[in-house]
């Protein structure tokens, strides 16, 4: 079974119920103090957390006297810009006392879906991880139609976890796992410490949601098990409303743990191995070596470049020989590479007009 203390990077989703008091519309303030002091000691314990916090609807409606029930689109979104601000807010001022600087991002489901977009959202929590930031991610609600939402953040956080790499992804729920039955209509129903496969047989054990303030139910949270392990990630089902919850998971609270398939840097190679390339992009010989040693590749290393691809688009990358090395993920379009192939990264700007990235593939986006 899957220990906190052992993860790298985790990612945590909070759900509506935990944050907001059901009745009086407000933060449940000890709570939220009492998750801050367990982010201080997964931050202690040299880990990358992310958030990804439900809230913002159940919090803005609150201010605006809207009532409890489903809300019109509209009424919804115009709930999620008064709410964004107050839980932003709360988040800066519980976890500032422990020294740990926030961030809120806002995403919607064309960020994951379109390459651009997904690059540049990962790009920003990358960035934001490494300065030691506990970046909290939300879906942006005041603009998604429909037609480009999550709609849950159950599988928003399951993105995140695999946008960014996570080795654990924690649901805090108000259910204590993932059980045969509905436990509170079946007494027979019985908690599964372990899934290690998501079989047919579980999938049709899964309910639909229980609480009036979330939107998600045990079927979003095992297609949120299926994104996560499959790209190398593990996933927690808890019980979230003790004051410390991430703690007591580590002390053996009730809980299901889904086991991950593979690892997430192995899955994301083979994602992008298992892509079809748009075009190629030819090293020299210092360039081969460079990448063999795990660098990034810079510019300066490409000789030649063909095809048309846009920044994102998966290039093959071929040896002087014309022999294929592997693939990865442009960070620059076809006629970009084009331009600054066998230049400088500090003479990028001068040549496109524009500040650009160092490489024109990052190691991270390349599998070889």
């Amino acid at each position: 079974m899957a220990s906190l203390s052992q993860a790298q990077r985790v990612v945590i989703k909070i759900g509506s119920a935990l944050l907001v008091d059901r009745q009086t519309g407000q933060l449940r303030a000890d709570w939220l103090r009492g998750l801050a002091e367990d982010l201080d000691w997964l931050k202690g314990l040299g880990l990358d957390v992310v958030l990804v916090s439900s809230g913002s609807i159940a919090l803005g409606r609150g201010v605006l006297g809207l009532p409890a029930s489903e809300l019109p689109l509209e009424q919804a979104q115009a709930a999620a810009a008064v709410g964004q601000i107050r839980l932003a807010r709360a988040y800066e001022e519980v976890l500032a006392p422990h020294g740990i600087t926030t961030a809120q991002v806002l995403v919607t489901l064309e960020d994951s879906a379109d390459r651009r977009r997904y690059l540049n959202s990962r790009a920003t929590l990358e960035t934001l991880i490494r300065l030691g930031v506990v970046p909290i991610v939300n879906e942006n609600d005041t603009i998604a139609t429909d037609e480009i939402r999550y709609g849950d953040n159950d599988r928003l956080a399951a993105q995140v976890a695999v946008t960014v790499g996570a080795d654990q992804l924690i649901l805090l729920s108000d259910v204590d796992g993932f059980y045969s039955a509905n436990p509170q209509t079946d007494p027979t129903a019985r908690r599964y410490d372990v899934i290690d496969i998501i079989t047919p047989e579980i999938e049709s054990m899964a309910g639909d949601a229980g609480s009036g303030l979330s939107k998600g139910g045990m079927k979003t949270k095992l297609m949120a098990a299926k994104t996560a392990t499959g790209a190398g990630c593990a996933m927690a089902i808890t019980e979230g409303s003790v004051l410390r919850p991430l703690q007591a998971l580590e002390n053996g609270a009730n809980a299901t743990w889904f086991s991950a398939h593979g690892n997430p840097h192995e899955a994301r190679k083979g994602w992008i191995a298992a892509m079809k390339p748009k075009g190629e992009v030819v090293l020299d010989a210092g360039a081969v070596a460079a990448l063999k040693s795990g660098n990034s590749l810079l510019p300066a290393g490409v000789s030649g470049v063909t095809g048309v691809f846009g920044r994102g688009d998966p290039v093959a990358i071929l040896g002087p020989d014309g022999a294929r090395l592997g693939q990865g993920l442009a960070r620059y379009t076809a006629q970009e590479a084009f331009t600054i192939k066998g230049h400088r990264s500090d003479e990028i700007e001068a040549l496109l007009g524009y500040p650009g990235r160092a490489a024109l593939i990052h190691r991270d986006d390349m599998a070889l």
